[in-house]
C-alpha cells in the first residue's frame, strides 16, 4: 500500500504538469501578419469606400477592431517595413537615409537591416514557433558576398522566404515605363545635349576657320557620348533580370519574375506553409507586392473593378485575404489565431502611368501621400481580429503604430522583450481588450527618412491629438496634392519648407490639416510647442550614432554582390517556379 502510494504522487505531478505544458501551449496564438503595399486608408471598404470591392478585408474588421488612427513609423517602405519587424524607429538601426534615395532598389546592394536587430521573427522562434515570410522583403540582402546573406530573411528569424527581396518596380514589368525616368533626365539626357552642343559650337568655329580644333577633340566627344548611351543601354536592358527576381529561401527561383498568376502563386505557397504547420505555433507573414506599382492581377480579376488597374489589383489582394482566412477556418485554427491586416505607407498619391491613368490609391480624406508624413503618408489601414478573445466590431479612435506589433506579438508568445535596446512600440493588447481607453504613446515621433519632421502629441488628460512639422515638402505643381515633378517628396535642402515656430495643428478637430493653429487662435499654443519640443529633445538624447545603411556607399549597385541563377554572364535568366509546378502535377 505505501508503495502505490508512492508511485501515485509522480504521476500525479506529472500529468500536473503536462497539463501547464498544454495550457501554455494552447494560450499561445498563432500569427498571420498581412501587409500591403500601398494602400490607401481610403480604399478598404471597411473605412469608408463605396466603389472598391473589400468583402474579406471588411470581414476581417467586422470580426475585430479597427484602428482609425493607425500608423506607419515611416511614410516609405524600407524604413516603414524596417521599424514594423523590429518594434523600433528605423533611424535606430541605420534604416532612415541621409540623402534623397530612402529606399533600396538594387538587388546587389551591401546595406539592410543590421544582423544586431531582433526582429519578431527571431524572438518567436526561439520560442518554438515555424516562421515564414512570403512576399515582398525590402530589407537587404548580402553585405559582403553574393551569399553571406546576412540581411536576407532567414538571417532574420524566417525558417521560410519565397518572394522578392528587393521591391516591386515599374521597371519590373515591360511596358510599364520607368521609375528613373527622372534620373536618366539628369545623368543622361542633359550631358549628350552639352556634348552636342559643344559638338556643334566647335564645328561652326573650326568651319569658320575662327578656332584650330583638332580632331581627335571631336573623337572624344563622340566617344564620350556613345560610352553615355551605351551605359543607358545596359543599364536598362540589364535592370530587370538582375534585379526583378523571386527566391525561395537562398535560391533564386525565378528571374526575371513573371507576374502570371504571382498573386495565386504566392497565396497557394501561404496557404501550404498553414497546412504544413497547422500542428504546431506559426507565424505567416503574407507581405504583399499589391499594390505598389507595377500594377498587376490575373485574368479573374483584370478590367473587373471600378478603379481601372489600380482596382484590379486591390479586389485581387482581398481575394488573398479570404484565402488565407478560409483557410485558417478549414483548419480550425481561426479562434487561436491572431490576424492583423495593415499597409506599409499611405497611398502613392503621385502614381500616375504615361498614359495618364491613376495608379495611385485613395488616402480618404488625408492630405499628402507616401514619402511625406502629412496625415495621408503615415495613417493607414490597421485591423486585428482574434475570436474571442478582441471583442467584433470594435473601433478604436487612439493613436497607434505598426511598431507596436514587435511588442503585442511577443507578449503574446511568451517571449521577453529584448532589454539591451529601447523598444519604441506598445503591447496593444490593454487597448484592444478594453482595459485601457487612452494610447500607450502619449508622443510619436515621424522621421522623414533621417530627419525629425514631426511630433504628435496625445496628452493624457485631453481629447486633442497635437501635431508639429519643423517642416513641410514642398508639392508641386503648386496646389497639388504630391511632388508630382520629383515623383516622391524629398525630406531636406530646397525640397521643404522649414517652419519657425512649427506648423500645429489639432487632429481632433483637423484631421485633414487644412488650418495651421496660431497664438490667437490657440491660448495654450507656446506651451504645446515647448511641451512637444522637450519631448523631441528627450527623444534625441536616446539616439545612438549606428552606421547607414541607406548611404550612397550601401545603395549603389555592387557587381560582387550580384545574385544570377545561371553562370552565363549576366544574362540570369531561370523559371525553377513553372518547373516546380509542372512536376507537381
Amino acid at each position: 500500500m505505501s508503495k502505490s502510494r508512492n508511485m501515485r504522487v509522480p504521476v500525479s505531478l506529472l500529468l500536473l504538469l503536462l497539463w501547464e505544458a498544454h495550457s501554455h501551449a494552447a494560450s499561445r496564438p498563432n500569427f498571420v501578419l498581412l501587409m500591403a503595399d500601398d494602400l490607401g486608408i481610403g480604399d478598404p471598404g471597411c473605412y469608408g469606400n463605396k466603389t472598391l470591392r473589400t468583402p474579406n478585408i471588411d470581414r476581417l474588421a467586422e470580426g475585430g477592431v479597427k484602428l482609425t488612427h493607425h500608423l506607419a513609423a515611416s511614410p516609405l517602405c524600407t524604413p516603414s517595413r524596417a521599424a514594423f519587424m523590429t518594434g523600433r524607429y528605423p533611424i535606430r538601426s541605420g534604416m532612415a537615409s541621409e540623402s534623397l534615395m530612402g529606399v533600396f532598389i538594387f538587388s546587389a546592394s551591401s546595406g539592410g537591416l543590421p544582423t544586431s536587430e531582433i526582429t519578431f521573427a527571431k524572438l518567436l522562434k526561439n520560442q518554438g514557433y515555424s516562421t515564414a515570410l512570403i512576399g515582398k522583403w525590402h530589407l537587404g540582402t548580402n553585405c559582403h558576398n553574393k551569399t553571406d546573406f546576412c540581411h536576407h530573411p532567414l538571417s532574420h528569424g524566417f525558417d521560410y522566404f519565397h518572394g522578392i527581396p528587393v521591391t516591386n518596380l515599374r521597371d519590373c514589368k515591360p511596358g510599364e515605363g520607368s521609375v528613373f525616368t527622372g534620373g536618366v533626365r539628369v545623368v543622361v539626357f542633359i550631358p549628350l545635349q552639352m556634348i552636342a552642343i559643344t559638338l556643334l559650337t566647335l564645328a561652326v568655329l573650326r568651319f569658320l576657320g575662327l578656332v584650330h580644333v583638332p580632331v581627335g577633340v571631336f573623337v572624344c566627344l563622340l566617344c564620350l557620348a556613345a560610352t553615355i548611351l551605351g551605359l543607358l543601354v545596359c543599364f536598362l536592358h540589364y535592370f530587370r533580370p538582375l534585379n526583378c527576381f523571386l527566391m525561395r529561401n537562398h535560391e533564386i527561383t525565378q528571374q526575371p519574375l513573371s507576374y502570371d498568376n504571382l498573386m495565386q502563386r504566392l497565396t497557394a505557397d501561404a496557404a501550404q506553409f498553414l497546412r504544413r504547420n497547422a500542428g504546431t505555433p506559426f507565424l505567416l507573414v503574407l507581405s504583399y507586392l499589391h499594390v505598389h506599382t507595377a500594377l498587376f492581377s490575373s485574368k479573374d480579376f483584370a478590367g473587373k473593378s471600378k478603379h481601372g488597374t489600380y482596382g484590379d489589383a486591390v479586389e485581387e489582394m482581398d481575394w488573398s485575404v479570404g484565402q488565407i482566412l478560409n483557410v485558417l477556418e478549414e483548419l480550425k485554427l481561426a479562434n487561436n489565431t491572431l490576424v492583423y491586416f495593415t499597409s506599409d505607407q499611405g497611398a502613392h498619391v503621385e502614381e500616375v502611368n504615361t498614359k495618364g491613368e491613376v495608379h495611385g490609391g485613395s488616402n480618404g480624406i488625408y492630405k499628402g501621400g507616401k514619402a511625406n508624413n502629412w496625415e495621408g503618408g503615415i495613417r493607414v489601414p490597421g485591423i486585428l481580429r482574434w475570436p474571442g478573445v478582441i471583442q467584433a466590431g470594435l473601433v478604436i479612435d487612439e493613436p497607434t503604430s505598426n511598431m507596436d506589433v514587435f511588442p503585442t506579438v511577443a507578449n503574446l508568445a511568451g517571449s521577453p522583450l529584448p532589454e539591451d535596446r529601447i523598444i519604441d512600440g506598445r503591447d496593444l493588447m490593454p487597448l484592444l481588450q478594453g482595459k485601457t481607453q487612452h494610447s500607450d504613446h502619449e508622443f510619436l515621433f515621424h522621421y522623414c527618412n533621417f530627419y525629425l519632421n514631426a511630433v504628435r502629441w496625445r496628452p493624457r488628460n485631453s481629447t486633442s491629438v497635437w501635431k508639429a512639422f519643423f517642416f513641410t515638402p514642398k508639392f508641386s505643381p503648386e496646389g497639388a496634392n504630391g511632388c508630382f515633378s520629383t515623383h516622391v517628396c524629398f525630406c531636406h535642402g530646397h525640397f521643404v519648407t522649414p517652419h519657425h515656430p512649427p506648423l500645429l495643428f489639432d487632429l481632433s478637430r483637423d484631421p485633414r490639416e487644412r488650418n495651421p493653429l496660431s497664438p490667437a487662435m490657440e491660448p495654450r499654443y507656446q506651451e504645446i510647442i515647448d511641451t512637444m519640443r522637450r519631448a523631441a529633445e528627450r527623444h534625441a538624447e536616446t539616439l545612438q550614432e549606428v552606421p547607414n545603411q541607406l548611404s550612397l556607399g550601401n545603395v549603389m549597385w555592387k557587381p560582387w554582390l550580384q545574385m544570377c541563377c545561371s553562370a552565363s554572364g549576366l544574362s540570369c535568366q531561370c523559371d525553377r517556379e513553372t518547373a516546380a509546378r509542372r512536376a507537381s502535377r
